[in-house]
């Protein structure tokens, strides 16, 4: 789960493809190859649903309180409207739910990075996994695999110990995990204290030359290296069970169902997959987009004609736009490219879009193509906020429909030239799905000093620090 092989310490990115091209790299496939099957014993799909609702149930009952409660218009609004979690709103939750507000807090952030819950500024609004919940077992499975890909954001870190140690455990927790889901049992805790320790010196060992960001004084370097392991191996274990990911208990650790499952999809890096409905031409604009992401880019327009062609033009309109306005990335890009299908009738209402920030980048890139530029040169109509805002819109597609390489390569349609100033602009622009997005890509990097640059910048995030 990390490479061994030389790598660029630098951190640049290549060069950069045009943006125009990335929503297409969603639907983009390698050749069909066999399905690998999950090791034996694995609870089935179902099951592992039904886990994963269980432990995340405080979550999105906090989740769907807050979008009953606290949604703009609602009665039970607080003062400014916006839906933000405030000490009032917090304190109201703990007495509706009969919850501390301690709890209704933590649940809160469980649900953020599980993606039941998306924040944008002062504005929360539910997650698209969050409607799906009882119907979606991928989404449900996915919303897992968020949170357990956020294990070290979910569990305070210990205060007291030196910052590099902390992430140097973060970065070599990958390898325990996978020793534990090969081990399928209970290992030793002194066990897994000599593989972290093992993986910590490699990680020291195989430092970049010249790492990201600000480097530590020879002093903060020798704290670090003269840490204890065994307090900071305790902390993550616990990270790892406050999750959902494992159990510890009488000296050992043993990966729950839903961990080993998690560690599994991670080594063999693929991503569960949205399943494509049936009877597309007849389904609504959502499902019929989400029906087409796993067609080919001519199968999925001949779906898209098809569906246009069952409907009247300005309803199938409007039904697209709202699918666009959904909180599936994926379905964004989609439902912009089977405008294209419907061409100049769909400019008026594409124009009256653009001011909306979700749907800005998208409804610009499609103006340019149909008033006759170049796809490959369209993005250039688009600010460089704008770029960025398609670029994280377009990982979050990625991250929840694609493989973990195909998010890797995502680096290459960022406009900024290095990943420093892509960190910096990606924090600034606002995203709701930014702590989402950073913490899939840090998961899914092979080199371990961009991906400790990526996860702390998450982290930045999800705190609203520095």
């Amino acid at each position: 789960m990390t490479s061994r092989n030389p790598r660029d310490s630098r951190l640049r990115l290549v060069r950069p493809r045009p943006l125009a091209a990335a929503p297409r790299a969603v639907t983009q496939r390698r050749s069909p190859r066999p399905a690998p099957r999950p090791p034996e014993g694995t609870p089935p799909p179902g099951e592992l649903a039904r886990m994963a609702r269980t432990g995340l149930s405080d979550a999105a009952r906090v989740a769907r309180w807050a979008d009953a409660a606290l949604g703009p218009g609602r009665d039970g609004a607080t003062p400014d409207g916006k839906g933000t979690l405030s000490d009032a709103s917090a304190e109201r939750a703990a007495a509706e739910l009969g919850l501390t507000p301690v709890q209704v807090r933590a649940d809160w952030d469980t649900a953020r990075l599980a993606g039941l819950i998306e924040v944008h500024g002062g504005n929360a609004r539910p997650g698209w996994r969050l409607r799906a919940w009882n119907r979606d077992d991928s989404a449900v499975l996915r919303g897992w695999v968020a949170l357990f890909d956020a294990w070290s954001l979910a569990y305070p870190e210990p205060a007291d110990r030196e910052p590099s140690a902390v992430a140097e455990v973060v970065s070599a927790m990958p390898q325990v995990l996978s020793f534990l889901q090969l081990s399928a049992g209970p290992v030793p805790m002194e066990q897994l204290l000599d593989l972290l320790e093992q993986r910590v010196t490699e990680l020291r060992t195989e430092r970049c030359e010249i790492p990201y960001g600000p480097q530590p004084e020879p002093a903060s370097q020798a704290a670090a290296e003269n840490t204890p392991l065994a307090p900071l191996l305790d902390w993550a274990l616990h990270a790892l069970a406050s999750v959902g990911a494992l159990t510890c208990a009488d000296g050992q650790a043993t990966l729950t169902p839903l961990g080993s499952w998690a560690v599994w999809v991670k080594l063999e890096q693929i991503c569960v997959a949205a399943q494509s409905p049936a009877g597309n031409i007849e389904a609504s604009a959502e499902e019929m987009l989400r029906g087409c992401a796993q067609l080919r880019p001519n199968a999925a327009r001949a779906e898209y004609r098809a569906w246009l062609a069952a409907r009247p033009v300005g309803s199938a309109i409007t039904e697209l736009l709202d699918a666009a306005r959904g909180e599936d990335a994926l379905s964004r890009g989609l439902a912009f490219e089977a405008l294209r299908v419907v061409g100049a009738p769909a400019e008026p209402d594409v124009r009256a879009v653009a001011e909306e920030t979700s749907l800005r980048p998208y409804a610009l890139l499609w103006l340019a193509v149909h008033d006759g530029h170049d796809p490959e040169d369209a993005h250039e109509v688009l600010t460089r906020t704008e770029a960025t805002w398609l670029w994280v819109d377009t990982a979050a597609a990625v991250a929840d429909h694609g493989e973990a390489p195909l998010l890797v390569r995502h680096l290459e349609s960022a406009v900024q030239p290095t990943v420093p100033m892509l960190l910096d602009e990606v924090r600034a622009v606002g995203h709701p799905r930014t702590v989402q997005v950073l913490v899939a890509l840090a998961a899914a990097h092979p080199d371990p000093a961009l991906a400790k640059a990526v996860r702390r910048a998450a982290f930045q995030v999800h705190t609203g620090g520095n």
